[in-house]
């Protein structure tokens, strides 16, 4: 049935067998192709969940503004719907991202502030400028993804059904958390249907949720190359999720599994992707050759990042040497 919107087209991704990966670990794992949603990631989702919610309340009227604070892929996701809404969308963002994404927001229109990087706790945080910019322009609409509901439930609506849909026998669902939000609602729908899943957390250095699922403790060491993933705080969208353990993800891991899919799976994907497969990599080589289901979400496109993981300098002064072969030798 054809579709009139890029509204319409938010949803309803492939769940695609990652063949070679399935291959080597004797286990079917599966990737919910999110980079084919119309604004090229997952937080298309929560940008039509958070839009809607805001609609239905009456905060967000015809003419008004979207703004947020983002690393990226929401404010795209908010600026491709909104925009077609006919939205105005200010979107403030760390100044250290991807230059694509700075370029497809400016491409798409926006109202887009990039500020320095700090620490949450200080007022300059993108976040807190986010809320204080909504807070003093009228008209204007804070989606606070990170503390939305909207977020978290529309991936209880959509994203876990469709998930379920296609893979009834699921063993184990792996994700990574930045709002919390397709942990929160997916995890949430799959343990009512089945509660022995098991819900693995995949978290990157640099975030304290690995040792707070392992060990109660919020306390976050080293850094990550990834972007918009891993916290230092629960957010309400994060305390949904049904999780039973947690994988640390190393950056020289990811980087190496990113390229191995890319020549061996022909997906080029993002970062979030890739720590996403690692972790399921992983999972399937605690369980090698039993056949279980292991399924992730590959969040979005590595040419959303083309400027950095393609830069040979980038990686040596980052310290990458990729090697995909390494994971073929598992």
């Amino acid at each position: 049935m054809a579709t009139h919107s890029q509204w319409g087209q938010v949803g309803n991704t492939p769940l695609l067998l990652l063949r070679q990966l399935s291959h080597l670990t004797g286990c079917h794992i599966w990737g919910k192709a999110e980079y084919l949603n119309p604004g090229g990631s997952v937080k298309d989702r929560a940008a039509r969940g958070m839009i809607t919610a805001a609609e239905q309340s009456g905060s967000l009227q015809p003419g008004g503004r979207i703004v947020e604070g983002t690393a990226g892929n929401t404010g795209i996701g908010l600026a491709h719907l909104g925009v077609e809404r006919g939205y105005q969308v200010s979107i403030f963002m760390p100044n250290n991202q991807a230059n694509e994404k700075v370029e497809l927001l400016r491409a798409l229109g926006v109202d887009l502030h990039l500020v320095a990087p700090c620490p949450f706790r200080d007022s300059a945080h993108f976040y807190h400028q986010a809320r204080q910019f909504a807070e003093t322009h009228p008209g204007s609409v804070w989606m606070d993804q990170f503390e939305n509901p909207a977020n978290a439930q529309i991936h209880y609506e959509t994203t876990g059904p469709e998930i379920f849909q296609a893979c009834p026998q699921i063993d184990f669902l792996t994700l990574a958390s930045g709002t919390g939000g397709t942990i929160g609602g997916t995890s949430h729908f799959l343990k009512q249907q089945n509660p022995n899943i098991r819900v693995v957390l995949a978290d990157p250095q640099g975030s304290a949720l690995f040792r707070f699922v392992r060990e109660g403790e919020l306390k976050a060491e080293g850094s990550s190359i990834t972007e918009g993933i891993g916290i230092s705080r629960l957010t309400a969208n994060f305390k949904r999720a049904v999780i039973d353990d947690a994988l640390q993800i190393q950056d020289r891991d990811l980087i190496d599994m990113l390229f191995f899919v890319a020549q061996n799976e022909g997906l080029f994907l993002g970062t979030s992707s890739a720590l996403n497969l690692c972790a399921a990599w992983q999972l399937g080589l605690a369980h090698r050759g039993s056949g279980k289901n292991i399924v992730t979400v590959l969040c979005d496109s590595g040419t959303r990042y083309a400027s950095k993981l393609l830069n040979k300098d980038w990686l040596n002064q980052n310290g990458f040497n990729p090697n995909p072969g390494r994971i073929a030798e598992t």
